[in-house]
């Protein structure tokens, strides 16, 4: 049976870990991005976090019900970043391609952890801040209720594929990005028209256009489709 988890307010009160740090939930995720960026999802196990924050590992258990509880709070941070300076403008497409991006981007900032969280539903207050901001712009434009589940399905999971997918290619280590990034020119552009005709007329903009993430143009082709709809 997992232990209780303490309240922050009484967790607070506890005396510092030995180098003289007071723990808590935000700084121990912050501690888990940074071993996730340097080690990877197998280099995060409670006793080296213990390790990195100078305290007990059943320390970490006072404040997350175990380490998948600490993986849906990671992935709640990384929402929350996204969410930090997002302003609403009243402009429904615009406000959803602007928080869209932002959790785009906050995932790949961050590889390792998106990863591990972009497939997760964490009930967390970021996770539901969004959710609660995306249903609220596309109900306030005007969609009904069934649409706008739909859209909102579409968009989140939309958004989260293509987080989890850039960030599998930047948690590549760096030769590999590199190989993966050229194979468009060395072996995609050399191809002759006579077996490939279709790859060989596009070559140019395949090398151009492949080892950037296709987010953004799949996101206007969903609002584009959300607009239409709206429209008819």
């Amino acid at each position: 049976m997992p232990k209780p988890v303490v309240a922050e307010e009484k967790r607070r009160r506890r005396r510092p870990t030995r180098n003289g740090t007071v723990l808590s939930e935000r700084l121990i995720v912050e501690t888990a991005l940074r071993m996730l960026r340097e080690h990877g999802s197998a280099g995060l196990t409670a006793r080296r976090l213990g390790l990195a924050l100078d305290a007990d590992p059943s320390t970490l258990y006072r404040y997350f019900r175990g380490m998948d509880d600490l993986t849906l709070a990671i992935g709640d941070a990384l929402i929350g970043e996204a969410l930090r300076g997002w302003r609403r403008t009243g402009e429904w497409r615009a406000d959803l391609r602007a928080i869209g991006l932002r959790i785009h981007a906050a995932y790949v900032a961050h590889p390792q952890a998106a990863q591990l969280t972009a497939g997760r539903v964490t009930g967390r207050p970021n996770e539901l801040a969004a959710d609660e901001a995306v249903l609220d712009v596309l109900r306030t434009a005007g969609f009904a209720l069934p649409d706008t589940v739909r859209i909102y399905h579409a968009f989140i999971d939309q958004t989260l594929a293509f987080a989890a997918l850039d960030a599998a290619s930047l948690a590549l280590p760096s030769a590999a990005l590199r190989a993966d990034e050229d194979m468009w020119r060395s072996t995609y552009a050399r191809l002759p028209a006579s077996t490939h005709p279709r790859i060989a007329e596009a070559a140019g903009h395949l090398a151009a256009r492949m080892p950037d993430s296709a987010y953004p143009t799949a996101l206007e082709m969903l609002l584009d489709s959300a607009a239409a709809q709206l429209r008819s």
